[in-house]
């Protein structure tokens, strides 16, 4: 760990002025930072500890915007009555996360940021083009099995690891960020960025900016949705393959489908392909999964994570049929 100066502001506004300066990092749970810093993948010259502001800490899922303050604790988030009955999705991301007691310390916030897990990135002297820009990506003729299917490229393969995330994208979510300058709100799906030109990019925001709160409209589909996690142990791993599903149904027939897709590709996924498959017909086990098929169409896969085309089309049957009894 290298050696940084450490701040804890009285007020949101003071925050506003530390994080402008460069090389400063916020510091909101930890669960992220501060395992980054250990393994000396980021070294932030100063870091700026905003976990104690009360004022982003609040939630209300009462109104027609679900509002997340960015340092709600994951844990409280998850036991809200009204996200347990009329946004099951949203609730089991946040149970199947981590476990309970990462999930008492991490916020919505940090774990919609946190860093991808490809153990070339975490190693910390592979090549990683998100790590060292330019120096390559050991990825790419190394072990493929936990990389992405979609929105890779030459220079970095890796999967973004979050739960909550993924299933935000399968909402109509958006990101309130604050700096110095103002207020400005980002649709979910521009917060982040494909790994393209240059790996270590990996959000839209700016220099300074602080995200202040997660907002979702609110929509009947909510409650008839699911999170489904397959990893490769029940606890404490990260998603193989993960699917949301959120459906309007009128008896057997879908009106609606909203689904996104985890452990797949290199920023939360949402399925437009799927969805349209889904919409308008009877759901039963056949057009779920040809629904999950064609959630993958679009897939190229590498060398050892084909696999997670049928796995993944499957995962997306799954929970659209557990989604469409939860009426």
């Amino acid at each position: 760990m290298q050696p940084f100066t450490y701040a804890r502001p009285a007020s949101l506004t003071e925050a506003f002025t530390l994080a402008q300066q460069p090389g400063a990092a916020l510091l909101a749970g930890g669960t992220t930072m501060v395992d980054l810093m250990r393994g000396d993948l980021t070294a932030p010259s100063s870091i700026v500890d905003i976990g104690h502001l009360n004022e982003l800490a609040a939630f209300d899922t009462s109104g027609p915007v679900l509002r997340f303050g960015a340092l709600a604790r994951m844990a409280d988030v998850a036991e809200d009555a009204t996200l347990l009955s009329a946004y099951p999705a949203l609730a089991e991301s946040l149970q199947l996360a981590a476990s309970q007691q990462l999930r008492n310390a991490a916020t919505v916030g940090g774990n919609m940021l946190q860093r991808t897990r490809c153990v070339y990135f975490r190693d910390g002297v592979s090549a990683c083009n998100k790590r060292v820009p330019g120096s390559g990506c050991s990825a790419l003729d190394g072990i493929t099995r936990d990389m992405a299917l979609f929105a890779t490229s030459e220079k970095c393969i890796a999967t973004y690891p979050g739960d909550w995330g993924n299933a935000l994208a399968a909402f109509d979510t958006s990101v309130e960020v604050s700096s110095a300058s103002g207020t400005r709100t980002i649709p979910f799906a521009e917060l982040h960025v494909a790994y393209g030109d240059d790996p270590a990019v990996e959000t839209t925001l700016r220099r300074g900016e602080i995200i202040t709160a997660i907002l979702v409209q609110a929509t009947p589909a909510g409650r008839c949705s699911t999170y489904l996690k397959v990893r490769d142990r029940q606890s404490y791993a990260y998603a193989v393959v993960s699917a949301t599903v959120a459906l309007e149904m009128q008896g057997d027939v879908v009106q609606s489908a909203r689904v996104s897709l985890g452990g797949v590709a290199t920023k939360p996924w949402r399925s437009h392909a799927a969805e349209a498959a889904l919409t308008g017909v009877t759901l039963n086990e056949q057009t779920a999964l040809a629904a999950g098929h064609a959630g993958f169409a679009d897939a190229r896969p590498l060398a050892e994570n084909g696999f997670k085309i049928e796995l993944g089309a499957r995962a997306v049957a799954r929970a659209a049929l557990v989604a469409s009894k939860r009426i």
